[in-house]
């Protein structure tokens, strides 16, 4: 796969403020397959973000692909998606700003 993939896939999901993100690249284990001859990846992905709470399953998976816009048409053919909130992680919400 290109290089520095993951590394853009990163910077777009800034966006979502995430609290955790964790990003594998899969592609070279599917060498061969239709999607990786078109230039495609096979990518994992796990974030915690507050963003996601009070949202849908598919809500998430939109907030994520509309972050990576067209990298979905390209650089992405295959996105395996684990979304949470804070709390259904168990990670610690950040402190509020007071603000």
């Amino acid at each position: 796969m290109p290089e520095g993939t993951v590394e853009r896939i990163r910077e777009r999901l800034q966006a979502l403020q995430p609290l955790a993100l964790a990003i594998d690249d899969d592609s070279a284990l599917h060498a061969g397959h239709e999607g990786a001859r078109s230039g495609g990846g096979h990518y994992r992905l796990r974030m915690v973000s507050q963003r996601f709470a009070g949202l849908p399953r598919l809500a998430r998976h939109r907030l994520v692909y509309d972050s990576l816009g067209p990298m979905m048409q390209r650089e992405v053919h295959a996105l395996s998606l684990v979304l949470q909130t804070p709390e259904e992680a168990g990670v610690a919400p950040p402190p509020l700003s007071g603000k």
